[in-house]
């Protein structure tokens, strides 16, 4: 397939939640080649949103694995020749509790995947996605209200949003090294998905509060337009809400 005159983004655990809802959203774009990263490729939900839409392709992607993600940058060249967005969407939520007993496993776990694994990525796609030609390449980190230090919420999953907080850091130091990269956080909301509805479980809550359509709308409204001046290094909110667990600013405060 040929990307004159598209714009190939790759997203990242994209079979299913927040990742699965960007890649069958771009999908339905006519001028996007949409490469759907994720540990099975072959994912029934994959498999018929490519047989969908000849523009979606399926990649196998593995979260801080380099290796695995240069091979997956090769195919994208291989492909597409180009690279222009990343929303970088792979990651893990999988303990609660306080810190006092949770095991430094957890810690290593979640900083190996969340944190290392966007040093991973960027760092075998940089040559790629640098060298976009439309001249403004975006790298989107999904992050969460919870890395927020400025906000605090105690959702006693400190491994999970400590690595995100972590990564958030990355992401302003790859602002200020790339001119011309177009580089910011995401929060995406509390979503209705696999990770975090657990997360509302185990927080007292049925479920989650947002809707996986409203996220990646906000999601995709924040990337859509991005530019280095208005919207690089820096946090961005999927929308402001004015709900009990909704940040009611555009921005969340790092």
């Amino acid at each position: 397939m040929s990307a004159a005159g598209k714009i190939v983004y790759l997203v990242t655990g994209a079979n299913r939640g927040i990742g699965y809802g960007l890649a069958s959203t771009l999908a339905a774009r006519p001028d996007a080649i949409v490469f759907a990263g994720a540990r099975d490729p072959a994912a029934q939900s994959l498999v018929d949103l490519a047989a969908k839409h000849p523009n979606v392709h399926p990649i196998k992607f593995v979260a801080n694995d380099q290796a695995n993600n240069e091979a997956a940058i090769a195919e994208i060249k291989s492909i597409a020749g180009q690279l222009d967005v990343i929303i970088a969407n792979a990651g893990i939520a999988k303990y609660y509790g306080p810190v006092a007993t949770a095991p430094l496993s957890e810690f290593k776990d979640h900083w190996e995947i969340n944190t290392l694994g966007t040093v991973v990525l960027f760092q075998a796609a940089q040559e790629l996605l640098l060298a976009s030609p439309t001249g403004a390449p975006i790298f989107a980190y999904i992050s969460t209200g919870g890395a927020s230090m400025g906000r605090f919420f105690n959702l006693t999953a400190t491994p999970y949003a400590s690595s995100k907080a972590a990564a958030n850091f990355l992401i302003k130091a790859l602002d200020a090294e790339n001119p011309k990269l177009i580089a910011f956080a995401l929060n995406p909301g509390w979503v209705q998905t696999d990770m975090g509805n657990s997360g509302a479980t185990a927080n007292g809550l049925p479920e989650a509060p947002v809707t996986v359509q409203d996220s990646v709308s906000g999601i995709l409204s924040r990337v859509d337009g991005a530019t280095k001046e208005k919207s690089s290094g820096r946090f961005w909110n999927f929308k402001a809400g004015d709900g009990p667990f909704d940040i009611p600013t555009e921005e969340v405060p790092w």
